[in-house]
């Protein structure tokens, strides 16, 4: 959840210029860039409890700590609350989930350096205040009432509208991790095309990525219930978007559809002002009572574009939404999945080739099984896994067509194996956990925050 946009406070023309704002992200294939994003848990080593914000080993602590590594401050109301550097930032999620937006970069072999150092500074920085940090899909341990809320005025907004709207936005909010991949597109053709295969297989990488499998310390029922909880937080802004598979899908479909997202704020003079629930169509008419014969300006829709949250998310690049959190090597291998599907003419021919005759009805069976299921969940007299095994083969020889090497002169496609390796076993990492907790854990999920603490 990303804090108010840079972008320049230029009018509104009309929904004409909402459509050339995101028709203004295209770019030649030289100029394709990834962007990966994750978030993590924190947690005290002697209790395991979630860090508040404040004290001297509060998640503020760390944030000033990672400063240290020539990261920029960026406050709120005084208080510390991200750090930029190089396009890239470190933000804090609700309930201080700990999340680094990476800058675009070139290769995959990239991704993963960058990745690797902000866990290094992480670290150096939370293990002097005796603080871990675990990824994972959903908070393994603690209820909602025991997570800590930062001081963002964003999420006060949507704390007091999200019970209005579904049963499960403050869990969204406070326990919840995901991995995500941002992609560029060359057109409006190239757009719709990788929007299309990415929504219609966004439910074999969350099977994949499953890894939510505890709630309130005990096994619920679900591999990854992030996933599920994202289908009881807010019916106008989430799902699977049918109309992007519709005829005549395009920039104009989709800024109509952002126009009927309900607003959660309007951000002026350094202040969040509440609009939950208000119309953005009403601001474009001039009629929003908060601020009266006022238009919205382009950084008002860019605020609104990330209220949305679709299994994928148009802005001016795509964004893959549908993966629990995970370590180190899952943060690597969701950008390598969606690189190789989505980056190569003949994997992405291939791929559209996989999913062009889903229909609307095996889509949305997929998407509502899959969070129970994952990879077992039985799909056109197989299960996904054969499916997740066929995207892997073509995902795999994308990124060796590509043929970005290492200095080692290893391709891009070996940040695939976990994944590879997860589907031939036929196990996800929610599987192999709770195979501990009912095994060596003897009932405990304790031990999750150590094992797989990064």
């Amino acid at each position: 959840m990303s804090g108010p946009s840079t972008e320049p406070s230029l009018p509104i023309e009309g929904r004409a210029s909402l459509v050339e704002y995101l028709a203004s992200g295209a770019k030649p294939r030289e100029a394709w860039r990834i962007g990966t994003e994750h978030e993590k848990f924190g947690f005290r080593h002697e209790d395991l409890a979630p860090p508040p914000y404040e004290g001297e080993r509060g998640i503020r602590a760390v944030l000033e700590g990672i400063a240290r590594f020539g990261w920029q401050r960026v406050e709120e109301d005084g208080k510390l609350i991200a750090l930029v550097q190089d396009k890239a930032s470190v933000t804090l999620e609700p309930a201080g989930q700990l999340e680094l937006s990476g800058a675009p970069l070139e290769t995959l072999h990239e991704t993963c350096r960058e990745t690797a150092q902000h866990l290094y500074e992480v670290k150096a920085a939370a293990d002097p205040l005796r603080i871990g940090f675990l990824g994972m899909g959903f908070q393994p341990k603690w209820r909602r009432e025991d997570m800590p809320w930062m001081p963002k005025g964003r999420y006060r907004i949507m704390r007091a509208y999200m019970p209005k709207v579904g049963s499960l936005g403050l869990d969204m909010m406070t326990r919840t991790c995901t991995i995500q991949t941002n992609l560029d597109f060359a057109s409006e053709a190239d757009m719709v095309r990788k929007f299309r295969v990415s929504l219609a297989l966004q439910p074999v990488a969350t099977a994949l990525f499953a890894d939510s499998p505890f709630t309130d310390g005990r096994p619920n029922g679900f591999l990854s219930y992030r996933s599920q909880v994202w289908t009881d937080t807010d019916p106008d802004r989430t799902g699977l978007l049918d109309f992007v598979f519709e005829d005549g899908f395009g920039f104009e479909r989709y800024v109509d559809y952002l126009l009927d997202v309900p607003m959660y704020f309007v951000h002026r003079n350094g202040t969040y002002l509440d609009a939950a629930g208000k119309s953005f169509r009403a601001f474009m008419d001039g009629r929003l009572d908060l601020l009266p014969g006022e238009r919205p300006t382009l950084r008002d829709f860019s605020d609104h574009l990330t209220t949305a949250f679709p299994e994928v998310r148009l802005k001016r690049y795509l964004e893959m939404r549908g993966a629990d959190g995970g370590p180190w090597n899952r943060i690597c291998a969701l950008s390598a999945y969606w690189v190789g599907l989505l980056y190569d003419d003949a994997a992405l021919d291939a791929a559209w080739d996989l999913v062009k005759d889903f229909t609307l009805e095996e889509r949305h069976a997929l998407r509502e099984g899959v969070p129970r299921h994952a990879l077992g969940l039985p799909f056109r007299g197989g299960t996904v896994r054969e499916l997740a095994l066929e995207t892997l083969k073509i995902a795999e020889a994308g990124l060796k067509r590509r043929d970005r090497r290492n200095r080692c002169g290893a391709s891009e496609a070996v940040y695939l194996e976990p994944l590879i390796e997860m589907a031939l076993a036929g196990q996800t990492a929610a599987e192999r956990k709770l195979a501990l907790f009912h095994g060596e854990w003897k009932g405990s999920v304790d031990p999750v925050f150590h094992e797989f603490a990064y």
